[in-house]
C-alpha cells in the first residue's frame, strides 16, 4: 500500500480524537465557563452541525481544485478551528470554534477516498479507504483517552492544542506523501456535475443505507454506558477501559471489511448488516454478565465498522463521475446517523422499555438498512447496472487523475 495513505490516516486520527473527546470534557469544559452539563452538550451538535454542512459545501466549493491542495487546506481549517478552540473566552465563542472544527471534517474523508482509491489498483480499493479509516477508529483506542487525560490533568484547553499539534503534523505528511495531481483541475466536472450526482436515486439509496446502518449502531452505542453501569454491574470507572475495547473491535472490523470488500462490497455491505443486527439482538442477554457485555462491546464495534469501506464505496461508486461530493456527503449521513440513531434510542429508553433497549431500537434500524441496501441492489439490477466492483475500477480512478497513480 502506498506510504501516502499514512498521511491520510494521520489527518483521520486527528480529526477522530477532536470529534469525540468533548464527550469526556463535557464537565471539565461546563465547571470552566460556568455553564450547565446540558449546555456544554451543545458543544458536541455544533461539531455535527459543522460535519453535516460543511461535507457537501465544501466538497463542492473545491471541486475544480487539486486534491492535494484541498487536503492541506481543510486541515489547515481544522487545525484553526482546534486553536480557536483553545482559546475561546466564553461558550458563545467555543460553540463558534467547535463549529468551524467540524467544517472539514466530512469533505476531508470524501476527498480523501478518492484520493486512496485512486493510488491503489483496483482490487484493492476497498483496502485503501479502509486504511485511511484506519486512523479515526484508533482514535477511539488512543487519541481520545489520552485526549481526556490530558484535559482533565492540564485543562480542557491543552487538549485542543494537542489536537491542533496532531494537525500540523497531518498537514506536513500530506504535504510530504500526497501526489500533485495538478492535471486533475481540467479534468473535473467542475461544481455543476458535482452537484449533478445528488440527483441520482442510487446514490440517495446509498445515503439512506448510511443512515440507517450507522443509526443502528449510535442507537445502541450512544446509551451503551448505563447498559454497562445498571444492567452488567461495571463500576463508572471502568467505562472508559471498555469503551477502547469498543475501539478495538471498531478497527478490527474497519480492517476487515476493507479485506472482504475488495471481494464482494455488496455481500461484505450485506453481511456487516445483518451481523450488526444480530449483535443489537442479542445485547439484552450479553449485558447480563460482565464478560458477555465486554464481549458485547467489543463485537459492536467489529460488526458495525465491517460496512465503513463498504459504503464509502458504494456512494462512490453510484456518483463515478463526479465522486468528491457524494463521497462527502456520505461523511454528512454518517452524522445525521449519529443525531437519528440517538434520538430514536432515546425514545425507546423515554418509553419505558429498559436499558437495553436501545439496542433493539438499533437491531430494528439495521433491518432497515438492509432493506434499503436491497431496494439498491433491485433498482440497480432493473438499470441493468455494472457492478460495484467494476465502476470503481474502471469510472472512478479515471475521474481521480492518473497524475495520482504512482
Amino acid at each position: 500500500m502506498p506510504l501516502a495513505l499514512l498521511a491520510l490516516a494521520v489527518g483521520a486520527f486527528g480529526i477522530g480524537t477532536t470529534e469525540f473527546v468533548m464527550m469526556g470534557l463535557l464537565p471539565d469544559v461546563a465547571d470552566d465557563l460556568d455553564i450547565s452539563i446540558p449546555a456544554a452538550g451543545h458543544l458536541v451538535s455544533a461539531y455535527a452541525l459543522g460535519v453535516v454542512i460543511g461535507a457537501p459545501l465544501l466538497a463542492a466549493l473545491t471541486a475544480r481544485m487539486p486534491r492535494r491542495t484541498v487536503l492541506i487546506s481543510l486541515m489547515a481549517l481544522f487545525v484553526a478551528g482546534n486553536a480557536l478552540s483553545a482559546f475561546a473566552p466564553g461558550n458563545g465563542s467555543l460553540l463558534a470554534a467547535r463549529f468551524l472544527s467540524g467544517l472539514p471534517h466530512g469533505a476531508f474523508f470524501g476527498v480523501g477516498a478518492v484520493v486512496a482509491t485512486a493510488m491503489v489498483p483496483p482490487e484493492r480499493k476497498a483496502r485503501s479507504v479502509s486504511l485511511m479509516f484506519l486512523g479515526l477508529t484508533v482514535a477511539n483506542i488512543a487519541g481520545v483517552p489520552v485526549a481526556t487525560l490530558m484535559g482533565q490533568h492540564l485543562g480542557w484547553r491543552a487538549t485542543f492544542l494537542g489536537v491542533s499539534a496532531i494537525g500540523v503534523a497531518a498537514i506536513a505528511s500530506l504535504a510530504l506523501l500526497i501526489p500533485h495531481d495538478g492535471k486533475h483541475e481540467a479534468a473535473s466536472t467542475g461544481l455543476r456535475g458535482e452537484l449533478a450526482a445528488l440527483r441520482s436515486v442510487p446514490v440517495w439509496l446509498a445515503l439512506g443505507t448510511t443512515v440507517a446502518g450507522f443509526g443502528a449502531l449510535f442507537a445502541a452505542y450512544s446509551y451503551v454506558t448505563p447498559m454497562l453501569t445498571d444492567t452488567a454491574g461495571y463500576a463508572e470507572t471502568n467505562v472508559t477501559l471498555l469503551l477502547a475495547l469498543f475501539g478495538v473491535g471498531a478497527t478490527a472490523g474497519n480492517l476487515l471489511g476493507g479485506r472482504l470488500a475488495d471481494h464482494s462490497l455488496r455481500g461484505t455491505l450485506f453481511g456487516g448488516l445483518a451481523s450488526l443486527g444480530v449483535v443489537l439482538l442479542l445485547f439484552p442477554l450479553l449485558m447480563r454478565s460482565e464478560w458477555s457485555a465486554a464481549l458485547a462491546v467489543t463485537l459492536l464495534g467489529t460488526a458495525a465498522f465491517i460496512t465503513g469501506s463498504p459504503l464509502q464505496l458504494m456512494v462512490m461508486e453510484k456518483a463515478a463521475a463526479a465522486p468528491s461530493l457524494a463521497s462527502s456527503a456520505n461523511q454528512a449521513a454518517f452524522n445525521l446517523a449519529n443525531a437519528g440513531g440517538a434520538w430514536i434510542g432515546g425514545l425507546a429508553l423515554a418509553a419505558g422499555f429498559g436499558t437495553t433497549s436501545p439496542a433493539l431500537a438499533g437491531a430494528a434500524l439495521a433491518v432497515l438498512g438492509l432493506g434499503v441496501a436491497s431496494v439498491a441492489y433491485a433498482v440497480d439490477r432493473r438499470r441493468g447496472a455494472p457492478s460495484v466492483g467494476r465502476v470503481i475500477a474502471g469510472r472512478v480512478p479515471e475521474e481521480s487523475g492518473a497524475a495520482l497513480h504512482r
